[in-house]
């Protein structure tokens, strides 16, 4: 969440930022400045009658030592009346802070200057692309390739929990974990530690990383124990890192992990909903970065030149954008996503999403680090990237590289998977 520092010191560039992600923040804003101000006028006045209240008790005893009985009980009864006075303050000072924190985490997080105005995908910007779409005739698309060579069953995950569940199979179910191994893999090498993080968190990892309040609905919750199914792993993994103080010479910290996803994806129909394109449930992984505010965006040209050396290696097509503020997530300052090219549906699909948050997540996770030889605290910056999420991956894989007999495997996959047709 954004600073109340940086509400009050630059109100109106932080309601004119805000309109870039579609977003008219001047009445909250002039609230949060309003409340911060009776806060600040409330603890000052609270801060003097406790100072108040700490002379009178330390001259009771000098006053009844000195024979003044008559005004040592007045004393008394002067600092029992300043007591009640900052009691109630201290209630309405709670009062005010929990206002306060219900309106400030209702801002996103201020867009980058270099993002883009927009109200859709469609404003988003090509920054750059690779490769070579394929020359098809006559394609399938991944689902009927999936059916044909028995290698995802969609109706079986139906029956067994619901569309948008589906059960991967024999070489469909072998291809799925070489990929999974060869992303970690390539992590690993890019100076990632791995981690194997949770699957379901509490509230305050939901929080931290701005999930809650603002997509509650997107994800499931375990009612009975009040924790969430993970949407990414990328909650879980943040959250190592919530009430941390990092040295500043640990920075950056990376990490990587790979987990099922979870989303509800409510009010998700239609064609682009097909086969892989949009699941309950999914595969992915996750890279993340905890980054010194001076070299978070260098970090991110990092995150994302090693993305574009996965789906390179990988051998599809694909395309940088950089995301408008219509389309990036509360949270995000700056987002880059990846889409690879989808032969047999001819289209652009996203299958990986490099964002930095700077300090919007760390300030929720109280996440700092201190200079070395300071004693002075600063929140650090957030990064994170899907590198990558499988469904979409493997689906413009069996698309784009499928002929008469069967389906080739990409040739980095075959050391992972132990075959290199699928026929």
């Amino acid at each position: 969440m954004l600073t109340l520092k940086q509400i009050q010191d630059n109100k109106q560039e932080v309601i004119d930022r805000l309109k870039v992600k579609n977003f008219d923040a001047a009445n909250i804003v002039d609230q949060i400045i309003a409340l911060d101000n009776q806060r600040k006028s409330t603890q000052t006045e609270a801060d003097n009658l406790q100072a108040e209240m700490n002379r009178l008790s330390k001259s009771i005893g000098q006053l009844f030592k000195e024979g003044k009985a008559e005004e040592a009980n007045q004393a008394k009864e002067a600092t029992a009346g300043l007591k009640e006075q900052i009691k109630n303050l201290t209630t309405q000072q709670d009062s005010i802070e929990t206002e306060l924190q219900n309106l400030v985490v209702q801002l996103p997080n201020l867009p980058h200057p270099s993002v883009p105005a927009g109200k859709s995908a469609d404003d988003n910007i090509k920054v750059r692309e690779g490769g070579l779409k394929p020359e098809l005739t006559e394609a399938l698309p991944h689902w009927e390739l999936a059916k044909k060579f028995n290698l995802i069953d969609f109706e079986l995950g139906v029956k067994l929990t619901g569309a948008g569940f589906p059960v991967y199979k024999g070489l469909g179910a072998r291809l799925q974990r070489a990929l999974i191994t060869f992303f970690l893999d390539e992590a690993i090498k890019a100076g990632y530690e791995e981690v194997m993080p949770p699957l379901m968190v509490n509230e305050d990892s939901g929080f931290g990383t701005g999930q809650l309040p603002d997509k509650e609905g997107q994800m499931y919750h375990a009612t009975a124990d009040n924790l969430y199914l993970i949407p990414t792993a990328e909650v879980p993994v943040t959250n190592i890192y919530r009430d941390v103080i990092l040295d500043g010479n640990q920075m950056p910290v990376r990490n990587c992990a790979y987990s099922a996803c979870f989303r509800r994806e409510a009010g998700s129909y239609g064609k682009d909903v097909r086969g892989l394109n949009r699941l309950h449930q999914f595969d992915k992984v996750e890279i993340v970065q905890v980054a010194h505010p001076d070299k978070s965006y260098e970090v991110l040209d990092d995150m994302v030149n090693h993305v574009q050396g996965l789906v390179e290696k990988l051998g599809l097509p694909w395309r940088i954008m950089r995301l408008c503020g219509g389309d990036m997530s509360f949270a995000s300052a700056l987002t880059y996503d990846f889409e690879v090219y989808s032969g047999a549906q001819e289209r652009w699909l996203e299958v990986s999403s490099v964002s930095n948050f700077e300090t919007f997540q760390s300030n929720r996770l109280k996440l700092r680090f201190r200079e070395e030889g300071e004693k002075k605290t600063q929140l650090a910056h957030t990064l994170n990237g899907s590198a990558l999420a499988l469904p979409r991956i493997l689906a413009a894989i069996l698309e784009n590289n499928q002929f008469e007999g069967g389906i080739k495997v990409p040739d980095v996959l075959v050391p992972y998977c132990g075959f290199d047709v699928i026929a």
